[in-house]
């Protein structure tokens, strides 16, 4: 086990604490279709300066998103995909150079905030009086993108859109799969370039791909048979808990 501490720059208890967290954060990715991001974030960030694990992150949500799309890419909505892309694209890089500008204490609680602040947001059932066009999903993108490169956790803010227009669930997960593994992959890239993706998260992301893609394929089972509401609640609240304790990792150390 001295060579898995080794490359991966973890003792035996946080390298098996993000394992877990990532098969947990995987279920309910695999359910719902969000909630990896936000949830291996706002956990690992207790353990790992942010900047480590955001460029991990998103090649993770990309892994779990291949897993997914076969089984989602007849429910797809283009005109949201196109939309969304169009305002992500060019708001990853500015996040990405926040990520890398901003200390790790300032940073957890930038993540922290945002995660509470757009969970709440998803709890509340924001709904929107009327469709939404293309600019909306534009702006929608735009936020999205930022959160990308800042957090790895862009997909929030488009549940929190997806949910208010009231969008199918079958159609809202089949855009966060195709979405989320688009932009984790374009993410890491960027995020490279700003120096942030290292041999040491190569490794962590080949160690954490097992428990992903157990935990999304029991999570994908379970989609089957129930809605995602079901699980909605209690990860909406284990999101709340993890930024509150972020919150907390950031003005304490």
């Amino acid at each position: 086990m001295a060579w898995l501490t080794a490359a991966t720059g973890l003792d035996l208890p946080s390298l098996l604490f993000c394992m877990a967290m990532v098969f947990v954060a995987s279920v309910i990715r695999g359910f719902s279709g969000f909630g990896l991001s936000a949830l291996v974030v706002s956990s690992i960030s207790l353990v790992l300066p942010p900047a480590e694990i955001v460029p991990m992150t998103l090649l993770l949500e990309a892994a779990a998103s291949l897993r997914m799309l076969p089984a989602v890419r007849h429910d797809l909505d283009w005109k949201v995909m196109g939309g969304l892309l169009a305002g992500a694209v060019p708001a990853v890089p500015a996040g990405a150079w926040l990520l890398a500008s901003l200390p790790d204490s300032a940073m957890r609680g930038v993540i922290s905030l945002l995660v509470l602040g757009a969970s709440l947001m998803v709890w509340r059932g924001i709904v929107f009086s009327r469709p939404p066009g293309v600019a909306a999903h534009g702006a929608t993108g735009l936020v999205s993108g930022g959160m990308f490169g800042a957090a790895a956790i862009g997909g929030l803010p488009v549940v929190v859109y997806m949910l208010a227009a009231s969008i199918p669930a079958a159609t809202t997960r089949a855009v966060l799969t195709l979405y989320l593994m688009l932009m984790g992959l374009y993410g890491a890239a960027v995020t490279g370039a700003f120096g942030l993706l290292t041999v040491e998260s190569l490794w962590r992301v080949a160690l954490f791909l097992p428990p992903l893609f157990v935990g999304v394929a029991i999570g994908g089972r379970k989609f089957a048979s129930a809605g995602p509401d079901s699980y909605r609640r209690f990860t909406l609240l284990l999101l709340v808990l993890l930024a509150l304790a972020g919150m907390a990792r950031a003005a304490f150390g």
